[in-house]
């Protein structure tokens, strides 16, 4: 069986006939180009960004939003927090009680203020995927009252302007959840009632079926701007061309970022356009910040999910994004002439219709671009000529710019984001040779940059030993240092009733279920440290608010966050208002290693010591044993955690973890 480079030295040699293609804009232009995308949130994806030190942290920033340096992002959409779990861990809700907002709670606000401050021009676009319960009214639905809903999702837009001096492009309905109309409407009339006339709403963040009903209704059809897609295999269906409304992939990729993510990346930016019609392709995530043994572990852009160390790595889909945000812009078109190369692959061509042209040519193979959903059909890529004819505003081009990417999976010896010679343009054509993943942005924009920071710190695991007392005055997030909540929400406290040792807490806020996207546990929970821990020591100050029914526990080994946290199992020391204390293993209390008196009751600060060591834990209250050698089996190895027994107040102090 030939390999592809021999291949393609066998066509050189023979001098294979170039395919022609042609370049005009005299027969018009295509649909107006939206730009690219990523999103941060659904969920807690950016939750260990905001805990790295400077430089690095910048250097991140720089290499996802800083034009002319890295991924150069035209779009940034972010989750509206909603106390609950949405992949990766919970994001706080501007409004965890009705009529009670604070603008200042989860990292959102903060890294939207980055990106602008990067990209001034960069579009901003917010979507929910859960609701504090108070939304819903109980009831697990958030149409039921659309007036409240809309009300609280144009608060969010509110706070970001009057708090944030950041203006919201765009706003989503629920993410891939079944849409409303009634709440569509009514959330269009809100918007325009207040005077956001000029941000659009995206419908519906799912599937296709929002055209149709958009064709049959024409008051919704006045409401959504733009109709948003999720993983669309870059294919669209007629009702929504029907529409002549934008069309976009509003979450796309959502693929390792080795790469076969990176060649999924290259792929489908140019395919859902030349497939789809899709003007904009938005990336879940825009970066894996988050720790790795959660769902979808390294889905990023790139990876910086080692605040601890200051370790970041710049992943190969970066420079694939590249290839088309630093020689494009929104509000750009793409010409008519666009399609599939005969051989495989495909290219689209924009322009800014000012004399500006920048084609983007990709030459993915099959098994080198699977993206994680949906299937992807077989197609057959092989090497090629390909010449291109430059015809109307561009038949008098002479030079134009080369960017050469090509993912080497036989070296492992990748080319990324590499300036090359010019080309030169002979009676306004030009011919590239083209082997297979490569990816060539040919352009007359010579702003490009392939941007650098000295190498970060070396990867390092989570610290052995680690503590937090939570004494930090005006903290600048509210969220502890690599907590990572995955149900409820653990926020720094100022505990006004104590000035003494527990005058600075963290505190489990939300006390009413959220109206969910994922299946969160029925207790809260946040998680940290190394998820290979073993043995380990545990301690923290604890105290339970609620008399009665309330609860908290430490816990160790556990082994399941994200949207599998209901089923995590681990050490758990409960100990509860009633005077009771309870170990079991696993989050939902089902098996009981342990039981018995303890004495506890509300009100009181207790410490509670986990230690486990081999098959055996043992528990310490106020620095007495309390219980000891209950067996583990399982699991191995696991996260360490603390949480309460319901939606309810808790507090914290004094976190302590000692691995060997």
């Amino acid at each position: 069986m030939l390999t592809h480079n021999l291949l393609f030295s066998i066509c050189c040699l023979l001098g294979c006939a170039a395919e022609f293609y042609v370049i005009d804009d005299r027969i018009g232009l295509g649909r107006e180009f939206d730009g690219i995308g990523g999103l941060s949130g659904g969920g807690a994806t950016s939750r260990l960004l905001v805990n790295y030190e400077e430089p690095y942290r910048s250097h991140i920033l720089d290499f996802l939003f800083k034009p002319n340096f890295g991924a150069s992002l035209h779009i940034l959409k972010v989750e509206i927090g909603g106390d609950a779990q949405t992949t990766d861990g919970t994001e706080p809700s501007h409004m965890h009680s009705k009529g009670e907002g604070n603008f200042f709670l989860g990292y959102e606000w903060w890294l939207m203020k980055e990106a602008k401050k990067r990209n001034p021009n960069i579009k901003l676009i917010g979507l929910p995927w859960a609701f504090p319960g108070w939304v819903g009214e109980g009831t697990q639905w958030p149409y039921f009252f659309p007036n409240v809903t809309a009300d609280y999702v144009v608060s969010w837009i509110y706070g970001a302007k009057q708090h944030h001096n950041l203006d919201i492009d765009y706003i989503g309905i629920w993410n891939e959840r079944k849409y409303d109309p009634v709440y569509i409407k009514v959330l269009r009339d809100t918007l325009d009632r207040v005077g956001y006339t000029n941000i659009g709403i995206i419908a519906a963040d799912g599937d296709w079926s929002i055209a149709a009903a958009m064709l049959d209704d024409p008051y919704l059809n006045d409401a959504v701007e733009v109709i948003g897609v999720h993983y669309p295999g870059t294919k669209t269906v007629k009702e929504a061309l029907l529409t002549e409304k934008k069309l976009w992939s509003s979450e796309d990729y959502s693929t390792f970022n080795d790469d076969i993510g990176a060649g999924c990346w290259a792929r489908i930016l140019n395919q859902n356009y030349v497939n789809g019609r899709m003007t904009s392709t938005i990336s879940w995530n825009l970066i894996a910040s988050y720790y790795k043994n959660l769902s979808f572990g390294g889905d990023g852009l790139m990876t910086a999910d080692e605040p601890w160390s200051g370790h970041y790595v710049v992943e190969s889909p970066i420079w694939m994004t590249a290839h088309t945000t630093q020689f494009t812009q929104p509000g750009w078109f793409y010409l008519q002439t666009v399609g599939n190369l005969t051989h495989g692959g495909s290219y689209v061509a924009l322009t800014d219709r000012k004399g500006n042209l920048t084609i983007v040519i990709q030459t993915m193979t099959h098994s080198h671009s699977q993206c994680i959903r949906p299937p992807l059909p077989h197609f057959d890529v092989s090497p090629q000529k390909a010449t291109f004819q430059l015809k109307g505003s561009f038949a008098h081009l002479t030079d134009l710019q080369v960017w050469y990417s090509k993912l080497d999976f036989k070296t492992k010896n990748d080319t990324l984001f590499q300036r090359s010679s010019p080309i030169k343009v002979y009676n306004g054509s030009f011919t590239l040779k083209l082997d297979v993943d490569e990816v060539y942005t040919i352009t007359t924009v010579n702003t490009g940059q392939k941007g650098a920071y000295p190498e970060p710190p070396k990867s390092q695991p989570f610290p052995k030993n680690y503590s937090d007392d939570f004494t930090i005055d005006n903290p600048p997030f509210s969220e502890a240092p690599f907590f990572a909540d995955q149900t409820g929400v653990f926020e720094y406290f100022r505990n006004s009733t104590d000035n003494g040792s527990h005058a600075f807490t963290l505190r489990q806020v939300v006390t009413e279920r959220p109206v969910t996207w994922a299946r969160d546990a029925y207790q809260t929970i946040s998680i940290i440290g190394d998820y290979s821990w073993t043995d380990l020591s545990v301690s923290c100050d604890v105290l339970i608010e609620t008399p009665v029914t309330g609860g908290v526990f430490l816990a160790a080994r556990v082994d399941q966050g994200g949207e599998s946290v209901r089923e995590a199992k681990g050490v758990f020391y409960w100990i509860s208002a009633n005077g009771t204390y309870k170990v079991t293993n696993d989050i939902g209390g089902r098996r009981v290693l342990a039981e018995g008196l303890s004495g506890t009751r509300e009100g009181v600060w207790y410490t509670l010591t986990l230690r486990v060591k081999g098959y055996f834990a043992t528990g310490m209250l106020n620095g007495y044993p309390l219980w000891k050698n209950a067996v583990v089996l399982e699991p191995k190895n696991g996260w360490a955690a603390l949480g309460t027994l319901s939606f309810e107040y808790a507090q914290f102090d004094n976190f302590k973890v000692n691995a060997e």
